[in-house]
């Protein structure tokens, strides 16, 4: 494939329709790759994905540039020569083409402000992450995206051109990478200068709202997650959706809502803490009812959590001469096991019932903690054989 390709979507991002002759059709595995002369689909590139829609009543299921050429994957074959009307899935471009906009914006004021690089950027299906070489506080991105929205207010016409190469040494512009040949500016008056291959929108004002979502500590920087437009105001009505839920399962206002979680984590807490007591009671209860200097004990017991399961079982061995083995759990999903003694080393037990009963674990001399997969029967038979 060396044909080049007429890029319409650089003449008019906003061509939603458009007619072109196929060039060349070849079979690639269950799809095809189609070539044509001139098409308004986007290949992936920039870190912004490829346009999807349709030429004539076939899908266009992702699209890639090599070489210039424009390479069209479908899930059926087109007749080459043929003339086809393509169609791009405009709700999926216009929602790109808000998103990358918004990108260069916040990258612009990040590194005007801060001086900062963006040096990773991505557009996924449910948000854009952009990853810039240096940290960024709550308060900064809070400043950043004040200023971001008052740049959709003003509705700012964007410059896209191609400067000579005397030009482009004269302007200050922002690149992930050394650029050769020809090379696209992109410019937000204003806000930001960059090189760029992606769509954008005309003015500004088209992007809607900018919101950054989150940030987090990413490889020595600052790793942001943002949204823009209608995706920004769809994530916006969710997120309000599940505090009104939040809110009325909690019987709190909805400004109230991180206080009340505080209040019911800090109960849970001491739940759990009486809970843990009530149950060591009743471990130490059971644990009296086996006679001092019995040989060894084997008991079974139904859903002890591992920090249970241990500590019974250390109240056992205090009372055996020989060892206590405590199993929890049902011949479904198996049993967790704890092995323990004051007088004999029990690794060697955990060995062999690992071995015998498809099991795993291990341990030191005088505790060994693990899983079995086996009938209760078995496992009973087993220790008391010991």
């Amino acid at each position: 494939m060396n044909q080049k390709t007429e890029k319409l979507y650089y003449i008019d991002t906003y061509k939603k329709t458009f007619i072109a002759k196929v060039l060349e059709c070849d079979r690639a595995g269950k799809k095809y790759s189609v070539v044509l002369d001139r098409t308004s689909f986007y290949p992936e590139g920039g870190g912004q994905p490829s346009d999807i829609g349709v030429l004539n009543t076939v899908n266009v299921l992702d699209v890639q540039e090599k070489n210039g050429t424009i390479i069209h994957t479908t899930n059926k074959p087109l007749t080459v020569g043929s003339n086809v009307t393509g169609g791009v899935n405009w709700f999926r471009r216009f929602s790109l083409m808000q998103q990358h906009t918004g990108e260069h914006i916040v990258s612009g004021i990040i590194h005007r402000l801060f001086k900062l690089d963006n040096v990773g950027f991505h557009m996924g299906d449910t948000a854009i992450t952009v990853d810039f070489n240096g940290e960024l506080s709550k308060d900064n991105l809070k400043v950043v995206e004040m200023l971001a929205n008052q740049a959709v207010y003003k509705n700012i016409k964007l410059k896209i051109w191609y400067p000579t190469s005397l030009q482009l040494k004269q302007i200050n512009y922002r690149s992930k990478k050394e650029l050769e040949g020809e090379v696209r500016i992109v410019t937000i008056p204003g806000y930001d200068t960059c090189a760029c291959c992606g769509t954008h929108v005309d003015k500004t004002g088209e992007i809607g709202i900018i919101k950054i979502l989150s940030s987090q500590r990413y490889k020595g920087g600052t790793r942001i997650t943002m949204l823009c437009g209608d995706s920004a105001a769809s994530d916006y009505y969710e997120r309000v959706e599940i505090s009104n839920e939040i809110s009325s399962l909690l019987s709190a206002k909805p400004n109230e809502i991180a206080s009340a979680v505080e209040h019911l984590l800090e109960e849970n807490k001491l739940l759990k803490q009486q809970n843990s007591s009530m149950k060591n009671l009743v471990l130490e209860s059971k644990a009296e009812n086996i006679t001092e200097g019995t040989k060894n004990v084997c008991v079974f017991e139904e859903d002890l959590e591992p920090n249970d399961l241990r500590r019974y079982c250390l109240m056992l061995s205090e009372r055996c001469s020989g060892f206590a083995a405590v199993f929890s759990g049902n011949d479904e999903i198996g049993y967790k096991y704890a092995i323990a003694s004051e007088n004999v080393d029990v690794r060697d037990y955990s060995k062999d019932i690992n071995s015998k009963f498809n099991g795993r674990g291990g341990g030191k001399q005088k505790l060994v903690q693990g899983s079995v997969k086996c009938r209760r029967n078995l496992l009973d038979n087993y220790v008391r054989n010991l």
